[in-house]
């Protein structure tokens, strides 16, 4: 009855202990309690599997290929860099996502000639997953084996540390468990990684599958299987991979063999559960996010020659460490020249690039750096033109300088020489000329004052041009002139500079005398 009333997994396990206890109760000193606690799960098994065999149905209701419901979310933590929540039946897994610089690879001590990895994926399965409050304890077996299987699955869909050069750790935490939960974890981890960007080749789902048999050679294959049909089944068949195929593959087998037959049935019908486990993912997220989380840290990689790694290490490691503290980038440079380069602040990111990109550069003639005066001599002086390489600067190119040349001082110069030992040679004075500035515009010439006034020659008849006779006269004033004639530059009469003219300034607008120049009759500059 308890079977039939397709319960949830705690209210199907109480029933069951109910009813254990009850018999026990009746048959205990007969038969005694361990020997009734065997007794009733061959009981409880012998029904679950004739059910299954017999009436195709399952302890929870479901028919053979049926997949418990799923529901799908991504970004369920806001502060880390990528998060997906899979919850399958009463399966439920969180999978967090986070990025960190290639440097921060797991260095694995083993036999095996590959020594890091950039892909870390770490299971977890608490006590409250399964209603208990007993201590977390350090990963067991079953632990570590779930978390290398996921590992596995997901390996193959990620992109080369070329392409994406970050070290990825995903920390799966199962939060309910009722069957399937490394699975589970295979689809978090998925979710997780597209919404923390990375640039995955295809999603990655997982299916566990079961199997029922008896001895008349009867079997059922069943999918999604949960904690029932896990422990008193036959097999546990975990399949996991994408649409286009099978990533990684896991079995426990409680028989002596399996035909082929059983076996190409399990991989079909886990093909159809993982593309319908794919379709509701999708309904969360269809691809990877083209944006990275802010708080992730940016990346890039570059390659240098292999020749030029000593060039950007320096000796004893003085050229990089400079470079990290005055960027607090994070740097690490491979063996075959590949350098990457980590950050939170683009703008530190970028300037290491520049940093490590000079420090490579390859200078050729007609090169024009702005580099810092190392040394003084005689005959010139050499330049620190790129990290690590100077030129030299002779006197005679060097210019006009504006200033004496200083140690430390930073000049201009073009790559005018680079003999066969590499040695560089360098001068000022063969920049291109500075383009001309072009012409200001300064309004036009200013009016001047006054105006109204005649055309005469200088003289100081009426409306004379620099005269005091016209009124408003160009430079003379307005009323108050000499009545001369032809004085020369006069107001007055006949006099050769001078008059006795009424004086006028020389600007329009006024008969104010101007005080510079006082009137007289000795023919002085006046009025």
């Amino acid at each position: 009855e308890i079977l039939e009333q397709n319960a949830f997994k705690s209210e199907r396990d109480e029933g069951l202990d109910r009813i254990e206890e009850e018999v026990s109760e009746q048959l205990a000193e007969e038969y005694g309690r361990n020997r009734i606690a065997e007794g009733f799960k061959t009981v409880v098994k012998g029904e679950v599997r004739r059910r299954i065999l017999d009436l195709g149905v399952r302890p929870d209701g479901r028919n053979l290929s049926e997949i418990r419901p799923i529901t799908c979310e991504v970004g369920t933590l806001p502060r880390t860099h990528g998060s997906g929540l899979f919850t399958r039946g009463q399966t439920q897994v969180l999978s967090v996502a986070t990025l960190g610089p290639l440097n921060m690879k797991q260095t694995l001590d083993s036999l095996s000639p590959v020594n890091t990895k950039h892909f870390m994926h770490h299971y977890n399965f608490p006590p409250y997953s399964v209603g208990e409050a007993r201590r977390v304890g350090s990963p067991g077996r079953r632990e570590i084996g779930h978390g290398a299987l996921a590992e596995r699955a997901i390996l193959s869909a990620l992109p080369a540390e070329g392409e994406f050069p970050y070290t990825i750790r995903v920390v799966s935490e199962v939060l309910s468990s009722n069957g399937s939960t490394s699975m589970g974890s295979v689809c978090g981890t998925s979710m997780a990684l597209m919404d923390a960007g990375v640039p995955m080749k295809a999603p990655v789902a997982g299916i566990a599958m079961g199997l029922v048999t008896d001895n008349d050679g009867r079997h059922a294959v069943l999918s999604d299987i949960q904690g029932i049909e896990d422990f008193l089944g036959d097999m546990d068949f975990k399949v996991a991979g994408t649409a286009a195929g099978i990533n990684a593959l896991q079995m426990d087998i409680k028989l002596k063999g399996l035909d082929e037959d059983i076996l190409r049935q399990a991989l079909e019908q886990a093909r159809l559960g993982r593309l319908h486990i794919l379709d509701k993912m999708s309904e969360a997220i269809t691809e990877t996010r083209t944006e990275m989380s802010p708080y992730a840290p940016k990346s890039i990689r570059v390659q240098i020659p292999v020749e030029k790694i000593g060039a950007v290490i320096g000796p004893g490691g003085r050229v990089i460490r400079g470079i990290i503290e005055e960027t607090g980038a994070s740097i690490d440079v491979a063996d075959d020249g590949g350098v990457t380069i980590s950050s939170s602040d683009q703008a530190m990111l970028d300037l290491a690039r520049s940093k490590i990109e000079g420090l490579t550069r390859e200078l050729v003639v007609g090169d024009i750096l702005t580099g810092k005066v190392n040394r003084l001599t005689n005959f010139g002086a050499f330049v620190e033109l790129i990290p690590g390489k100077d030129g030299l600067v002779r006197n005679e190119d060097l210019g006009e300088m504006e200033e004496e040349l200083k140690v430390g001082q930073e000049i201009t110069v073009m790559v005018q020489e680079i003999d066969s030992m590499g040695r560089v040679n360098v001068s000022r004075r063969a920049l291109p000329p500075r383009p001309p500035r072009p012409p200001q515009d300064r309004g036009g010439d200013r009016p001047r004052s006054g105006g109204g006034g005649g055309f005469g020659n200088r003289g100081g008849g009426p409306g004379g041009n620099r005269g005091g006779g016209g009124p408003g006269s160009s430079r003379g004033g307005p009323g108050g002139g000499g009545q001369g004639g032809g004085g020369n530059r006069g107001g007055g009469g006949g006099g050769p500079r001078g008059g006795q003219g009424g004086g006028g300034n020389r600007s329009g607008g006024s008969s104010v005398p101007d005080r510079r120049f006082l009137g007289s009759s000795g023919g002085r500059r006046g009025t």
